[in-house]
């Protein structure tokens, strides 16, 4: 899967690279030390962020849409979806 930007698009693939390696070599082994892969994924957030600000996207409009999938957990519905 590409990344929201096309720019971000190598720095995704870095950051998913690590992550899997992270995962598989630290994490399933009990190491839940995250920081491995923190200076990339920073870099890749902020291409991320930027990508998202070029398309006038609000991560607002992205947790919105986000919570209201999950119907059923009333913890995590916007306040105009509580019942």
């Amino acid at each position: 899967m590409n990344s929201l930007g096309k720019d971000c698009n190598e720095l995704k693939r870095q950051y998913d690279a690590c992550f899997n390696m992270w995962f598989t070599e630290r994490f399933l082994k009990g190491d839940s030390d995250e920081s491995m892969c923190a200076p990339i994924f920073k870099i890749y957030q902020e291409c991320v962020k930027k990508a998202m600000q070029e398309q006038h996207i609000e991560f607002r409009e992205i947790e919105a849409d986000y919570n209201a999938g999950d119907r059923d957990n009333p913890n995590t519905k916007p306040d105009h979806m509580k019942s």
